[in-house]
């Protein structure tokens, strides 16, 4: 498979094209040396395309490293400085580089918000979390209620710990809102719409006495360990549907 053939492999499912208001530049971002030719047979994961990233991925011998934080935002950037030395390991090592940042979120069922939700066993799944337009999260009912404790545990991999959690709701969670990464206003959607506790990345110090006055359960998990679940399911279809070998680069920025 070349690269030009896992790019259209990764739209067939991925739905790029319905996300044209996303700042990222989603799909392949830096080309290797023959994208018509050259064949893949190792693809690196990780959430974010930074130097470390990519020097894991030249000595793991990849072809592409797929990220959901990619390089490229919508603007102009100069290769200095930092961005150089972000830049450069991809020609040196004839990397391709490969963005998913909102159909990542988004999607079901290989996004963070839908994998975050199969992890709690939320059932009833309607999108939630409007963002530029476009519906990029989940809600749904929990099989049991839980506490936002439990909830919390429930949400995160082993050994993984929330940032904060705002406990100023029902103490028996039966409605939950999920939108992954920095998604801390989104808070509002989720009282809007009644839900009993919402699930996100990061939070602010803004938000703390209008999620108290607002009576709502709010779990930041993480924005980083929110965000690896995308990229480790859709690691898991490469493996399994088209057999090339893989690797997760974990990376964690305890953010």
């Amino acid at each position: 498979m070349t690269l030009n053939e896992l790019d259209k492999w990764f739209r067939s499912f991925l739905k790029i094209e319905e996300f044209a208001n996303d700042v990222s530049k989603n799909g392949i971002q830096i080309e290797n040396s023959a994208p018509d030719a050259k064949q893949i047979k190792k693809i690196a994961f990780a959430v974010d395309a930074c130097e470390e990233t990519v020097q894991k991925a030249a000595a793991a011998n990849a072809d592409v490293l797929f990220v959901h934080h990619g390089l490229f935002w919508g603007g102009c950037e100069t290769i200095t400085g930092s961005f150089y030395k972000r830049v450069a390991p991809f020609l040196k090592n004839d990397i391709a580089l490969y963005g998913c940042h909102i159909p990542l979120d988004a999607n079901n069922p290989y996004g963070n918000n839908y994998g975050l939700a199969a992890r709690i066993n939320l059932k009833d799944l309607q999108s939630f979390g409007s963002w530029r337009g476009m519906e990029i999260g989940v809600k749904g009912i929990l099989e049991k209620p839980l506490t936002v404790e439990q909830l919390a545990e429930k949400i995160l991999g082993t050994g993984e710990k929330p940032l904060f959690i705002l406990p100023f709701g029902k103490k028996e969670i039966k409605s939950v809102g999920i939108v992954s990464g920095g998604a801390a206003d989104d808070v509002g959607q989720a009282v809007e719409e009644g839900l009993d506790a919402f699930v996100t990345g990061e939070i602010s110090h803004e938000l703390y006495h209008y999620v108290k006055e607002c009576g709502i359960n709010m779990i930041s998990a993480g924005h980083y360990q929110t965000e690896t679940v995308g990229v480790n399911l859709v690691k898991q279809k490469v493996e399994k549907e088209l057999g090339l070998e893989t690797i997760f680069i974990d990376i964690p920025t305890g953010l």
